[in-house]
């Protein structure tokens, strides 16, 4: 049987149904009217309260997807969360022909903070034109991994506008800050610090959480869900801590965690507790010009430690009692030990957050080439196509060096004193060729640290041995120093060990490569002039400069030429007067191990010519007069 049409049989039916009918309809434009009345109503539960979200100077707001609330009578809403809409598009630079505007359009306000926030929160760092590179680096890291609500802090007029025209949200910090480096421990770096603690106590007002960063440090992982999973933190901070305190990615246990908090990453709300921290940090830096920054955070957060806030989130209340303090763990938001040295979260099974180039030894240049050596620096494409090319070769280090015997100064120093050879060869052949090095991977058996230690510390995740540093036996800040070439001789270019592995790298330098596999003069297929069609050039050992430069000099078009080893591959140069500049150059390139228990001073000085000494033993200097390097 076919459907009935329903206003027919209404229509033939009694008025009784007429009636039905009609109080069915009355009431639902009753129940309608009642409902979008409570709905609009601005005493209502239903309501969104759009004065408390939405201001005039974020038009672009707009609605997220919807979340689930409980309502009148504890029936679950679904409302629309509201969120400070799309963010102006970092990177995108402005209009061609454009000019640059005031420098009063870069103060710092919340209504330019307000621009860039979202979910409530600010990422921001700071920093002068000498750190622009690192800066660059940071926010690309940060927008790679789709976080956006940054700013970034010019501490002097040449960074603010560089920073603009490559499009990066920046605004005035007002500093007048030279545009060099200034060097960690200088006075200008204790002033950078204080600006820090003004620039907190000066945000924290706005009412936006805030992550304020160095900008010596990058960013591996998106932060922000991590945490946000304690929202009852005042201050989350980072560590100087080198061992672990749990194996997972909890924060540290503040019981067990002895390092000095840390302050380059740490993230505040904008509760009264942190802003009265902040406000007296400020008062205290202020006041006395001595205090290194991040030792006033340490003693006003150490005023009173304990006890826990709760059983389960790790928190402890500090400072005045009231503030709820929380200790990043070091396995994933790294110092410079626990990520380049211990490689704590690899050992853990954990995926890092970030990495601040701490504890190390080779200032500003030092921490650009680790973040190279960990390929998380972003450098220009040239920094990948070097005009004069590229050498490369394979270290050789026997196993018995490696592996064998215990980890003392004695092994630790052989082992190294044996790369360090084979290394005086590449660059003494990088100078003859004109190329820039490659250098290997270092082994080392000991760590090196400021203070004494058995070798590694204790409780830490250092294996022995490790790829060490290179700031760990090199001193990276000379080597790429312009030294006077009367004196020294022309300068060797260096690039880091996983250069080659880098995906930045062009494809089109690595397709461009010649093995040169070294053969003893006057063997079979032994001749220097003759390359095969697989790119492999059979050279003789023990070759002088004058036959280095006429074989491989002509193979200019090569970008990349390795050596299948260092081991007598240079008899020396014929140039005595280049091989004196040669000689003083890279004396200067090693450093010192440090240090010997129960003697001062308890360095050890590197020696790049050890194997001219035949008594060369690894002892700290006796006399203060034994105190200088090899030179």
């Amino acid at each position: 049987m076919g459907w009935k049409n329903p206003f027919k049989e209404v229509t033939n039916s009694k008025p009784l149904f007429f009636t039905v009918y009609g109080i069915v309809l009355i009431g639902i434009v009753f129940s309608a009217i009642y409902v979008f009345s409570a709905v609009y109503s601005p005493d209502s539960a239903f309501s969104w309260n759009l004065s408390q979200h939405v201001t005039p100077s974020s038009p672009n707001q707009t609605l997220d997807s919807p979340s689930l609330r409980v309502g009148g009578g504890g029936v679950m809403i679904s409302t629309p969360q509201l969120q400070i809409g799309k963010l102006k598009p970092i990177w995108e630079t402005p209009p061609r022909g454009s000019k640059m505007p005031p420098l009063e359009t870069f103060r710092l306000t919340k209504e330019m903070v307000e621009e860039r926030v979202k979910d409530n929160v600010i990422v921001a760092t700071f920093g002068n034109y000498a750190f622009m590179d690192f800066i660059l680096t940071w926010v690309k890291h940060l927008t790679d991994l789709g976080v956006e609500n940054l700013l970034v802090g010019a501490m002097d007029p040449k960074l603010l506008e560089a920073l603009y025209w490559k499009g990066v949200p920046v605004f005035d910090m007002g500093s007048h800050m030279s545009t060099i480096d200034v060097g960690w421990g200088s006075p200008t770096f204790h002033k950078m610090g204080r600006e820090k603690v003004v620039l907190i106590d000066s945000m924290l007002p706005f009412g936006y959480e805030l992550l304020m960063c160095d900008t010596d440090m990058v960013w591996l992982k998106n932060p922000l869900p991590y945490l946000a999973r304690y929202p009852e933190a005042d201050v989350l901070t980072s560590t100087d801590q080198v061992t672990p305190t749990v194996t997972d990615d909890r924060l540290d246990n503040w019981q067990e965690a002895g390092g000095a908090y840390n302050i380059g990453i740490f993230h505040w709300r904008p509760t009264d507790s942190a802003k009265k921290l902040a406000k007296e940090w400020k008062e205290m830096l202020l006041a006395d010009d001595k205090i290194w920054d991040q030792n006033g955070f340490n003693d006003l957060v150490h005023k009173q430690l304990g006890p826990p806030v709760d059983d389960e989130s790790g928190l402890v209340y500090a400072y005045d009692g009231t503030l709820k303090l929380g200790l990043l763990p070091a396995s994933i938001f790294c110092s410079g030990h626990t990520y380049f040295v211990q490689a704590m979260y690899q050992q853990l099974r954990l995926e890092p957050y970030a990495v601040h180039t701490t504890f190390q030894y080779a200032g500003t240049e030092g921490k650009r080439h680790r973040l190279r050596e960990a390929m998380v620096f972003y450098d220009p494409p040239e920094y990948y196509d070097s005009p004069g090319g590229f050498l490369t070769f394979k270290p050789s280090i026997p196993k018995s060096l490696l592996l064998d015997g215990e980890h003392n100064l004695q092994t630790h120093f052989t082992l190294v004193n044996y790369q360090i050879k084979q290394i005086r060869t590449a660059l003494a052949i990088s100078s003859i060729l004109n190329r820039t090095l490659v250098m290997p991977p270092v082994w080392c058996r000991l760590d090196r640290l400021w203070f004494s230690h058995p070798g590694v510390i204790i409780g830490s995740m250092t294996r022995q041995p490790f790829i060490c540093p290179l700031d760990h036996v090199f001193e990276v800040h000379t080597m790429l120093k312009a030294l006077p070439i009367e004196e020294f001789g022309p300068g060797i270019s260096i690039r880091e060990y996983s250069f080659f592995d880098n995906p930045l790298m062009p494809a089109q330098v690595k397709d461009s490569w010649l093995d040169v596999q070294l053969c003893q003069e006057g063997s079979e297929s032994c001749q220097s002039n003759i390359t095969n069609t697989n790119g492999v050039l059979r050279f003789p050992k023990h070759s002088n400069e004058e036959t280095l430069k006429m074989v491989l000099s002509p193979l200019k078009d090569i970008k990349v030429i390795q050596f299948s080893s260092m081991q007598d591959a240079f008899l020396g140069f014929t140039d005595k007067t280049r091989e004196e500049q040669f000689r003083k150059r890279v004396k200067r390139y090693v450093g010192i191990w440090c240090c010997v228990d129960g003697h001062d001073p308890g360095h050890i000085y590197y020696d790049m010519y050890w194997d001219e000494k035949p008594d060369w033993k690894p002892l700290p200097p006796q006399t203060p007069e034994d105190d200088q390097p090899h030179w």
